[in-house]
Formats: structure tokens, C-alpha cells, sequence
């Protein structure tokens, strides 16, 4: 362990042999830290953390401070952080709460810009990345490769989907689809991720399939029933576009429109 002599580590701790701990951080008992991850100066990490390997904590940064919640009443409850991700300064990240499962996780190789904000007992997929000041209430569950945009703001309970793109300065209130682009205050549905999608990958049969699935979803007037029956009458059911109508199927808070 590269540890300044500044830095305080409680003995319960236990960090991999390589892992860097700079000036004045403050590592709690109970905390577990994976090969090859830094830990910047001032950082502060309370117990009940585990954070993987490979991962970035900028300076500032406060990770497993208790909830938010006027519910939380103590007792263990966790903060898991995967592989590979970058935190910057000043991000905040909760412990989950017993009524809410106890953990609130950050999958891998995601990319929390400065000021982000995860409160208790969110789930965020991997290769996720939230800019400057995004804001998470509790509760909520964000999918695999989606961006948040800076000075978003997200009710609890809501769901962002796979590859969904948040923009900058949105209220959040209903769930958002995956594959889509939402923004505004409320926010509403400004059409498909294409841009995105296709930087990921995606091939144009994929394009064509989610355009033509969004269209009937959103565009043309129906009850969402009828809707989600022509989609799949009509639309090649790839798993892109399962994975679109399972998502807005399970809704329980509402779809963003």
C-alpha cells in the first residue's frame, strides 16, 4: 500500500498491497479496496464501503456517509463500487437504508464528474456516466451505458434505461425508456438515442427496428395497449427492442412521454 503519512486508515480497513492513498484521506473499518485503485488527498471513505479494483476516488470525494433519510434509524447497510470507475471531486455517494435493501451500488467503469450526487439504495449500471451535479434521489436504478446531463435532477424511484440520454439541466419525474433522449423541466421525450446508439455500435437494422418501434409507441396516437401489440406484430422483436417494451410494460411510476 502507497499510503502518505497523512492519510489515516483505520485498521479494520483492508486495502490490496498497491493501492495509493493520498494526503489527509480518511479510510474507516470495515472497508474494502481492490488491487490498483487511488484514493485521493482529503477523500473520506466510511465504513460499509467496497470499492474494486482500478478505480479512481478523486480528492474530496465522500463515499458511505449515512442516508438522507429521516427513515434511517442505523444499523449496517453497504456501498459497492465496481471496477474501473472514475469519481471525481466532491461526489457523494449514500449508503443504502434496510427498508430499501441495504446497498447502493455503482457498477463498472463508470464516470461520476464532480458534485454527482447517488443517494441511498441506487443502483446504477456499468459504463454509465453522470456530469457535473447530476443528482439522484433514492431508490433509483439507472441501466447500462446511459448518460446523465449536468444539473439533472431525478425523483426517487425512477428508472433511467439502457442507453438512455438524460440532458442537462432536466427534472425527472417518470421513468425513462432505454434508447431514447429525454430533457426539459419536466422532462419529456425528444426521440431516439441515434447518435449515441450508433457510437455504441449499433447496427442500422437495430436503428430501424427501435425508430420503428418508437414511432408506434409515441407518435401516432394509440393506447400504449395497442401500441405495444403492433410493436410486436409489426417490428422485428431484436433484443434491443424486447428489452424497449419490457421496460415501459414494467413501468410503475409512469413513461416519460
Amino acid at each position: 500500500m502507497i499510503q502518505h503519512p497523512t492519510a489515516i486508515i483505520d485498521p479494520k480497513a483492508e486495502l490490496d498491497a498497491d493501492v495509493e492513498v493520498g494526503p489527509y484521506a480518511v479510510i474507516r473499518e470495515n472497508v474494502f479496496i481492490g488491487s490498483g485503485t487511488v484514493i485521493g488527498s482529503h477523500a473520506v471513505i466510511e465504513p460499509y464501503v467496497t470499492i474494486g479494483p482500478d478505480c479512481h476516488i478523486f480528492q474530496f470525494a465522500s463515499i458511505g456517509a449515512i442516508p438522507q433519510s429521516i427513515k434511517f434509524e442505523g444499523g449496517e447497510t453497504h456501498v459497492r463500487i465496481g471496477r474501473g470507475s472514475v469519481i471525481r471531486e466532491f461526489v457523494t455517494i449514500h449508503r443504502g437504508t434496510g427498508f430499501g435493501g441495504g446497498l447502493t451500488e455503482v457498477g463498472e467503469e463508470n464516470f461520476l464528474m464532480a458534485y454527482t450526487h447517488i443517494a441511498h439504495d441506487c443502483k446504477i449500471g456499468r459504463n454509465v456516466t453522470m456530469a457535473n451535479n447530476a443528482t439522484l434521489a433514492g431508490h433509483i436504478t439507472i441501466g447500462d451505458y446511459a448518460t446523465v446531463g449536468g444539473l439533472v435532477a431525478i425523483h426517487q424511484f425512477v428508472r433511467i434505461g439502457n442507453y438512455a440520454f438524460v440532458g442537462g439541466k432536466s427534472a425527472v419525474v417518470k421513468d425513462i425508456p432505454p434508447y431514447v433522449i429525454a430533457a426539459g423541466d419536466r422532462a419529456v421525450l425528444r426521440g431516439l438515442n441515434s447518435v449515441g446508439l450508433k457510437r455504441h455500435g449499433m447496427s442500422k437494422e437495430t436503428l430501424s427496428a427501435l425508430k420503428k418501434a418508437y414511432r408506434i409507441i409515441f407518435r401516432i396516437g394509440i393506447t400504449l395497449n395497442e401500441a405495444i401489440e403492433r410493436v410486436g406484430a409489426e417490428v422485428e422483436q431484436l433484443p434491443q427492442v424486447v428489452d424497449f417494451i419490457n421496460f415501459i410494460k414494467s413501468s410503475e411510476r409512469g413513461i416519460t412521454r
